[in-house]
C-alpha cells in the first residue's frame, strides 16, 4: 500500500499490534487503517511509540507532546515558545520523556501528577532511556549526560567529547551509548568505565542507528551502504572494524531500521530507494525501487513482517516482507 501526502513524513512507526502510523509535517498524525487525527497546530518533529505500544507519542513546534490513538489525542505536556525536538518513551517504566530548549522532561504514564525537569547548559538535542526504562542518556554540545529519570535532586554522570552530538543509541545490555554527532562521526561510550568509542571513517552524516541480532550488531547510516558494526564481548566494537552492506556509489543510506531480536536490517536511500537485508547471507532486496525524495523515515514491524517507509515528499508506503 503507498500514499501520497501533502507533508514531510517526520516518522513512520508500527504500535504492538503491527499497524502503522505515519507522523507528518502539518501536524497531523495519519494511521494505516484510515483514522486521521490533528495532534499539533504545527509541524511534528519528534515521534515515538508511547509506552502502552498504542498510538504515537508525539512532540511539535507549538510546544506540546500529544498521545494520539485512532479515536482521538490527549495532551500529555505543554512547553510554550518551545520546540519539543525529541521525545522518548520506555514501555519497561511506562516513563515518558522530551526535551524542550535547555531542559529535559520526565513524565509518568501511569501517574499524570508525576513531573521531573533536569537542566543543561546547551541544548537537548536528542534522549534515550537505557533498557531498564530507568535512566536517560541525553545528548547535548560537548557529551552526554546521564539521569536517573525518577530522582528528583542528583549529580548526573557526563560522557564528555568534544563535539554536537544529536542522536542516542542504547545498547540493548545497557552497557554502550551511542552518540551520532554533527560531523561525520559515530561516537561511543562503555558507560561502566566512560570508556571512550572512536568510531570515524564516515563519508556522510550518521542520522540513524538500530542494534539487531540481540544487540550483536550496530547498523548505521551515513554512507554509501549500511555500516555494520560489531558488538559481541565485553569491549563491543573496541578495536574491531565495520562492515558495509548493500554498498553503492551513485546514492547515500539515510535511514535504518532493524530487527532487535533478529538479523533483518533495511536501508532508505536520499535517492528514495529502500531495500532490505537478511544478514545471514547478505543479500539485498528491494522494497521501493522507483527513484524520488530522500527516505526520512523508515521502520520494522515488532514482529519483523512488514516495513513501513516515509520521504521527504510525502510518500509513504507499508509493505509486507
Amino acid at each position: 500500500m503507498t500514499y501520497s501526502f501533502d507533508a514531510y513524513v517526520t516518522a513512520a512507526l508500527f504500535d504492538r499490534s503491527g499497524t502503522a502510523a505515519f507522523a507528518l509535517g502539518d501536524g497531523s498524525i495519519v494511521f494505516e487503517t484510515g483514522e486521521i487525527q490533528m495532534a499539533h497546530h504545527g509541524v511534528v518533529l519528534s515521534a515515538t511509540r508511547h509506552p502502552s505500544g498504542i498510538g504515537l507519542l508525539t512532540g511539535g513546534d507549538d510546544g506540546r507532546v500529544v498521545w494520539t490513538q485512532k479515536e482521538a489525542c490527549l495532551e500529555i505536556a505543554e512547553s510554550p515558545g518551545r520546540w519539543i525536538d525529541t521525545v522518548a518513551a520506555s514501555a519497561e517504566s511506562g516513563l515518558i520523556a522530551f526535551g524542550a530548549g535547555r531542559d529535559l522532561h520526565v513524565r509518568d504514564s501511569a501517574d499524570p501528577t508525576f513531573s521531573r525537569t533536569f537542566q543543561h547548559e546547551k541544548s537537548v538535542a536528542d534522549v534515550a532511556f537505557d533498557p531498564k526504562g530507568r535512566r536517560l542518556a541525553v545528548a547535548t554540545y560537548g557529551g552526554a549526560w546521564l539521569w536517573y529519570a525518577k530522582i528528583a535532586e542528583q549529580k548526573p554522570q557526563w560522557l564528555k567529547w568534544a563535539g554536537s552530538h544529536v542522536g542516542l543509541a542504547w545498547s540493548p545490555d545497557g552497557k554502550f551509548l551511542m552518540s551520532a554527532m554533527q560531523e561525520n562521526q559515530l561516537h561511543g561510550w562503555r558507560v561502566a568505565d566512560d570508556k571512550n568509542l572512536k568510531m570515524g571513517g564516515y563519508p556522510g552524516k550518521v542520522k540513524s542507528m538500530a542494534f539487531l541480532a540481540k544487540g550483536l550488531m550496530l547498523a548505521t547510516s551515513g554512507a554509501n551502504g549500511v555500516v555494520i558494526w560489531p558488538f559481541a564481548g565485553t569491549a563491543g566494537p573496541l578495536g574491531k572494524q565495520a562492515a558495509e552492506i548493500g554498498y553503492d556509489e551513485s546514492a547515500m543510506v539515510i535511514r535504518v531500521a532493524a530487527t532487535p531480536n533478529g538479523n533483518r536490517v533495511a536501508a532508505g536511500l536520499d535517492d528514495g530507494r529502500v531495500w532490505i537485508c537478511d544478514l545471514t547471507d547478505q543479500k539485498t532486496r528491494p522494497v521501493k525501487s522507483d527513484k524520488g525524495e530522500p527516505i526520512s523515515a523508515l521502520a520494522i514491524s515488532p514482529d519483523g513482517t512488514r516495513l513501513a517507509w516515509g520521504d521527504e515528499g510525502g510518500g509513504a508506503g507499508v509493505v509486507n516482507l
